[in-house]
């Protein structure tokens, strides 16, 4: 069978397995398995192949990061870090232009930096801000719109668990990663409220109610509520960024210091802790099983050669390095339609990073470009996970708060492009951190 027909059939049976309903992971390794016993000419010993290829992905030290850091976000997300990240910020953001709305992107971006889920950004965030803005008469799609966007930040700012997935599939360093992903991130969520700002001066229908005037002295009271996840945010990344702690190590640090913040405000017992001991187990085999899976079947696509052939192919088009990344851009989005990103990147990864490496694209740079276009399908119908959970919170209908998203989702593809012509925002700290 040609290599043409090998790819097909196999792309194919992996969206059978997709769409049937099966896990994503176990989708993944039936496939894989699949391809190995029929679509190579080779006599390959697929049980044996599948174990060690398995084993070998889930035994990684690097990966150890991934469960830590989403036990971090799981015992903060039981806090009332919510609450005091709205005290403490809301008196420095209300005489901006756009007011509380700002609260939206600020606080996502600061539980960004200590959670890495973009779902635990978006609901620790939102149900505190949600109500608040509510009740001051600012316009519900902006609410909506604002927390859906800024919500996708939770996969890019540090520790990110799409980052994270990404340098263990490729075999790139996570530290660099992380900090690859701050001045992006920082980037876009100024965007963000650029955009929030330039509404807020043009629509007719901005009318929120005027806030209360407070004394730079309460400001400052006020701001103490935000001591404790900034010391945080400084302990973890600082501690990456100093040298003295790996992404691992790192990871290991936050979760000492979660649970401290969480035992500081009497959040902390044994149902609490077992909860989020659970959701971190939880979270970590799915995603665990997604890698697994995407290690089996990134080597049975290299016995196919479906990579190899991929890469001669792209290299015969004499595409661009632009033309390529429009052409991943798109791909991308398309893809993002219909799984999650974490999902969309272990499963394109096998093929794309020959294709990427050919191109002489720097695989830390990609790293950030993939992601802001995965924060992109967070908030694409059908599939958008944050759609989902906004549609929990807020009992609107899907179509709304799509549209409500919709200025975010440009706003994301303008980064890419931004990205494009200025590489440096997301390589300039890697190339300049002290590694360890």
């Amino acid at each position: 069978m040609s290599i043409v027909g090998i790819t097909l059939v196999l792309v194919a049976v992996l969206f059978l397995l997709l769409g049937s309903g099966l896990w994503v992971g176990l989708s993944l390794v039936s496939a894989a398995w699949f391809a190995s016993e029929f679509l190579t000419d080779k006599n390959l010993q697929t049980g044996t192949n599948m174990v060690s290829e398995i084993w070998s992905s889930s035994s990684s030290w690097t990966l150890t990061a991934l469960p830590m850091f989403i036990w971090m976000g799981e015992i903060l997300f039981r806090t009332r870090l919510s609450e005091d990240m709205f005290r403490g910020l809301s008196p420095w953001l209300a005489r901006l232009p756009g007011g509380l709305v700002h609260t939206n992107i600020v606080g996502c971006t600061v539980f960004a930096a200590v959670s890495g889920s973009s779902a635990a950004t978006l609901t620790t965030v939102g149900k505190m801000s949600i109500p608040e803005l509510r009740a001051r008469n600012y316009p519900e799609n902006m609410v909506i719109g604002t927390l859906a966007g800024a919500a996708t930040l939770g996969l890019m700012i540090p520790p990110s668990l799409a980052l994270i997935v990404y340098g263990v599939t490729v075999n790139e360093s996570i530290t660099k990663l992380f900090f690859a992903g701050v001045l992006p991130g920082i980037l876009l969520a100024s965007m963000f409220m650029a955009y929030v700002a330039i509404v807020s001066k043009t629509s007719k229908t901005w009318n929120p109610d005027v806030e209360r005037g407070m004394s730079f002295a309460d400001k400052l009271k006020n701001s103490r509520f935000l001591i404790p996840v900034f010391l945080l945010i400084i302990v973890v990344i600082g501690s990456m960024y100093l040298g003295y702690a790996t992404a691992t190590e790192a990871s290991a640090i936050g979760v000492l210091g979660a649970l401290a913040l969480a035992a500081s405000q009497g959040s902390l017992n044994r149902s609490t802790f077992t909860a989020s001991l659970m959701g971190a187990m939880r979270t970590s085999a799915m995603i665990a099983l997604i890698l697994a899976g995407a290690a089996f079947l990134k080597q049975a696509m290299g016995f196919t050669g479906i990579p190899r052939a991929l890469a001669d192919w792209i290299a015969v088009l004499e595409l661009s390095r632009f033309q390529l990344l429009m052409a991943l851009l798109v791909f991308y989005i398309i893809l993002g339609m219909f799984l999650d990103g974490i999902s969309a990147v272990v499963l394109t990864m096998a093929v794309v990073e020959p294709m990427v490496r050919e191109a002489g694209i720097d695989l830390i740079w990609f790293g950030i470009f993939v992601v802001v276009v995965v924060e992109m399908a967070q908030i694409t119908p059908p599939i958008g996970f944050n759609l989902f959970v906004l549609q929990g919170m807020t009992d609107h209908e899907m179509g709304y708060i799509a549209k409500a998203a919709i200025p975010m989702f440009l706003i994301m593809v303008l980064m890419c492009f931004v990205l494009i012509w200025v590489p440096e925002i997301a390589t300039w700290l890697p190339d300049n951190i002290r590694q360890r």
